[in-house]
């Protein structure tokens, strides 16, 4: 087989295929954008790829207008310089491009760039109707060109922000956030890195688990994070060992986008333990799913067991639960992903903290198991 190239219309229009990037400039001018700003990471901004999405938008008359200070969990500080070189360079939309990081900043630029300086990015967290607060004639549009597969954003309403003096990443959703359109083109996920193909591949994978096994009625989601799973299992192995296959590169951008979708069903202990870690250590948000995974796989076996033994038998894992459980830490293995929290410079005397801010991150209210502060602490104890 090749990489496929195709287009959808859900949950947003989507334009997939290799070489793909090439239409941007088009598809800006679709949404009406004439002076686009381009949102990105700083080393991607550096980077071939971006130099030739670049030209394509400069060989259009669009410029090549880049922001490109954004840090791997991004701020309100990331935030407020992005918007000033936004204003300042009278643009009219965004293209966030990268990985999750430049996709949730570019996103939050685009939200607030418009709004009144009276309202705080802070004001719209995904809490109950907060998104109203914004006015959301004056959401730039956005157009969105993953360059990873594993968070998703590209297909999402919302994006993660960590606050700079808390630590704690907040969920920021407005439904104009979803993109007008979504490029995604594998050949731009070829030069990543292989620890950045196996942390955002295990990002999917755990999307697609945690909504899986989240016990909130969505069968839609239900089917499509099981199929997303079986695209992970089959594909980031060789993704991760031979870089230059595009057709494992284009399954798992759609397994990452299934994940995003999926997820509307719910997340659970493995995001709500990664937050904390994330937003106080600094680690890569994916490879800290993929470290306790196993044990909060362990940990919700009760709620879970009989589910993922449906899935195991789809996936053609043997051994149902215990098989599916030794699958995921095989993977790991082979992607390399450190073994416990204490690999990745976890320290016991901040679980207190940790426990604290893992309670209240919304993805604990989608867990199988109702997270309390003993068996939470005995879950970050686990992982270590």
């Amino acid at each position: 087989m090749t990489a496929p190239t195709a287009n959808w219309s859900y949950p947003t229009t989507i334009k997939f295929g290799p070489g793909r990037i090439s239409e941007l400039a088009d598809h800006c001018k679709s949404v009406g954008m004439n002076k686009p700003l381009l949102v990105t990471d700083k080393a991607l901004a550096a980077l071939p790829i971006t130099a030739a999405a670049l030209d394509v938008l400069d060989g259009a008359g669009l410029g090549r207008a880049v922001f490109s200070e954004v840090d791997p969990n991004p701020n309100e500080g990331n935030m407020a310089a992005g918007i000033e070189v936004y204003k300042t360079g009278g643009h009219d939309g965004v293209i966030c491009f990268g990985g999750g990081s430049a996709l949730d900043l570019g996103k939050m630029i685009a939200l607030m760039a418009g709004q009144d300086s009276s309202l705080s990015v802070w004001d719209l967290e995904d809490i109950g109707d907060w998104w109203t607060r914004a006015n959301g004639d004056a959401i730039a549009p956005i157009i969105a060109v993953p360059t990873t597969a594993g968070t998703g954003s590209e297909v999402g309403r919302a994006g993660v922000l960590t606050n700079s003096e808390t630590h704690k990443k907040k969920i920021i959703f407005h439904p104009k956030l979803m993109p007008a359109i979504t490029i995604c083109d594998p050949e731009l996920t070829v030069g990543m890195p292989p620890f950045i193909t196996a942390g955002t591949g295990m990002d999917a994978l755990a999307h697609c688990l945690e909504a899986f096994c989240s016990p909130h009625y969505h069968p839609m989601s239900q089917g499509i994070a099981l199929e997303g799973m079986r695209l992970v299992f089959e594909n980031l192995p060789r993704a991760f060992t031979t870089p230059d296959d595009l057709e494992a590169r284009a399954n798992m951008m759609s397994a990452a986008a299934m994940g995003a979708v999926a997820f509307q069903k719910g997340l659970g202990a493995i995001h709500s333990l990664s937050h904390p870690v994330g937003a106080v250590y600094g680690t890569h948000h994916g490879t800290t799913n993929a470290c306790v995974m196993p044990m909060v796989l362990d940990f919700n076996r009760a709620a879970i067991e009989e589910r993922i033994n449906r899935a195991a038998a789809y996936l053609g894992i043997p051994g149902g639960f215990d098989g599916f459980k030794a699958r995921i830490e095989s993977l790991r293995t082979e992607l390399s992903i450190p073994a416990n929290l204490t690999e990745m410079g976890v320290k016991r005397e901040d679980l207190d903290m940790l426990v604290e801010m893992a309670l209240e991150d919304p993805s604990c209210g989608g867990n199988p198991v109702e997270m309390t502060a003993d068996n939470t602490r005995a879950l970050y104890e686990a992982c270590l």
